[in-house]
This record gives structure tokens, C-alpha cells and sequence, in this order.
């Protein structure tokens, strides 16, 4: 299992750098009475519409589209074809950053701790995704709060479908171990870390009105650089296996799998792992 290398650091539109990812098909084996389930998936082309049904152009609404994996999210759904509309905190902010987005893409400003904001941004959409952190409030707060506003404006919205960016330190290393849980595991990420984990419980304690489902990238850091494959393996609440050769999970690999799940939904009500 590879090491967490750094603490989370913010970028311009407040994602954290590193610790998993957070910004992340074939059939799959069951394994372990269906605890884990691995598989092989793979999208050749963009315009395929990944594992979903290749042609069917959908609206996706994507939270957090400033950041990494969210500005990765969003070109995804529009190489598919789809209707995006990105979420941020601060419009203007992101377009001093990165330009105007791409034709086929609505940059609007919402807040995602909010009910009443989620419901009217999402009003009309067919998915949702949800790559937005923030650093300058306590993680455990925050993604407590996005959890039960996400839960809350969805249903009221009547979106059907949430699919989010979790992060590699709440996959366990063994059964009932998480990555987090392991003596010396660095003060620095558990802040961040205890926010997802916190996340993760209320959606599986209060989820049963959305259709969700949460991706997790490896406990390293992702490449940001790396062109995108549309190649990825999955599996359950467990660290999927790695050899020398398996390499490290692009941001751009990690928003197929993403928007995968958003056109053609596989595993619901649960967290799983990702992996090159």
C-alpha cells in the first residue's frame, strides 16, 4: 500500500492536494460474499459515453467544478455530449483562473452546504456529481454539512442520481482496518480524512432518497498530468491490489469512472474503490 505523502494542501478554488485523490465498465467478480467486487473498465473514446449507453446525452450538474477532479468531471460529460452545468463558489474567481468553460457548459455560483442552493442549481438535471471540498472550514463540518444538503436538495430537486469523490483513507487494508486507522498515520490528513468518514456515515445512515454512490481513488496522490486512458479497475471498501506495474490513477481516468456511474449507474449505496 503506498504511503500518504503529504497533507492536503488548497489550491485556487479550494481543493486539497493529495491524501486519495479527493480532488475518485466490465463485469465484476464477486468476492468475499460480495464485499469486494473487481473488475477491468474501460471507455475507448469520450464520445462512446464510457460503459453507459453509448449515444444518450444526459444533463450532469457538477459540484466542486473548480477543482481538479470536478474541472475533470465536467470535460468528461461534455466530450459525451452531455448538458453540464458546473457549480462554484465564485464564478468570476474561476474564470480568472481558467477561462470560460467550454461551450455546452453553464458556470453558475452555488453552494453545496446549502438545501435550498443544491435544489435550485439541480433542478433538471439526470445526475449529479460532487468533487467540492474546502479547506479554510473543519472537514468534519463541511462535508457533514454538504452530505445533508446534497441529500436534502437532490430529492427536492428530483435528481435520482449522486455520484461523489471520496478519498483513499476510509478504504480499509483489512476487514474493519482503514487506511486511516493505522498507527502513525499522519495528524496532518486525519482532519480531512475523519471529514469524508464523517460524510460517507450520514449518507449511509440517511441516503435511502437519493441514489448515491462514492468513488475512491488510491490513498496516494493522483496525476494531475496524465492524458486519460478511460481504463480503470474497481472493487468494494478494501485498497485494490497494486504490482510495480500498475501505475498511478490519473485525475482524468478518475472523472470517467465518475461520470461512468452517472450515465450508467453499476453500484449504489456504497462507497468503492478505484484503481488504474
Amino acid at each position: 500500500m503506498s504511503e500518504i505523502s503529504r497533507a492536503p494542501e488548497t489550491t485556487d478554488q479550494g481543493e486539497p492536494r493529495g491524501v486519495g485523490g479527493q480532488a475518485g465498465s466490465g463485469e465484476a467478480g464477486e468476492q468475499d460474499g460480495g464485499r469486494e467486487a473487481r473488475g477491468r473498465h474501460g471507455s475507448s473514446a469520450p464520445d462512446a459515453a464510457g460503459s453507459g449507453e453509448a449515444g444518450v446525452r444526459r444533463s450532469v450538474v457538477v459540484f466542486g467544478a473548480g477543482g481538479r477532479a470536478g474541472r475533470r468531471a465536467v470535460a468528461e460529460a461534455v466530450a459525451r455530449g452531455h448538458r453540464v452545468t458546473a457549480v462554484v463558489r465564485d464564478p468570476d474567481r474561476y474564470r480568472a483562473a481558467h477561462g470560460e468553460p467550454d461551450a455546452g457548459v453553464s458556470l453558475v455560483a452555488g453552494n453545496v452546504t446549502d438545501a435550498g442552493s443544491v435544489a435550485a442549481v439541480a433542478a433538471g438535471h439526470d445526475a449529479a456529481v460532487n468533487a467540492a471540498a474546502r479547506m479554510d472550514v473543519p472537514a468534519p463540518e463541511f462535508f457533514g454539512a454538504a452530505a445533508r444538503a446534497l441529500l436534502t436538495g437532490l430529492e427536492r430537486a428530483g435528481v435520482p442520481r449522486l455520484v461523489m469523490v471520496g478519498i483513499g483513507t476510509t478504504l480499509e487494508t483489512a476487514p474493519g482496518v482503514r487506511v486511516m486507522d493505522a498507527p502513525g498515520f499522519p495528524e496532518e490528513a486525519r482532519n480531512f480524512s475523519e471529514g469524508h468518514a464523517a460524510e460517507l456515515a450520514i449518507f449511509e445512515a440517511e441516503g435511502g432518497g437519493v441514489d448515491w454512490v462514492m468513488i475512491v481513488p488510491p490513498p496516494t496522490l493522483l496525476d494531475d498530468e496524465a492524458p486519460r486512458t478511460g481504463r480503470y479497475r474497481t472493487g468494494g471498501d478494501q485498497v485494490l491490489p497494486t504490482t510495480e506495474d500498475t501505475g498511478t490513477l490519473s485525475y482524468a481516468d478518475l472523472a470517467v469512472a465518475l461520470i461512468d456511474e452517472a450515465d450508467n449507474p453499476k453500484h449504489h449505496h456504497r462507497q468503492i474503490a478505484v484503481a488504474p
